[in-house]
């Protein structure tokens, strides 16, 4: 369970990440997005590294 949990959380990480690169290559990226997006990945990778 624990295995399928983390692979969730790199999952959801990777996901963000490629929202974030998304955003960054718009013309005018949507910077309040941008804060939501990295402080989701952020609080994820603490969670990571916790486990």
């Amino acid at each position: 369970m624990e295995t399928s949990y983390m692979s969730a959380l790199q999952s959801k990480h990777a996901g963000l990440e490629k929202q974030i690169h998304d955003e960054l290559a718009r013309p005018s990226p949507d910077l309040s997005l941008l804060q939501l997006l990295k402080r989701r990945k952020l609080r994820i990778k603490d969670e990571l590294s916790q486990h």
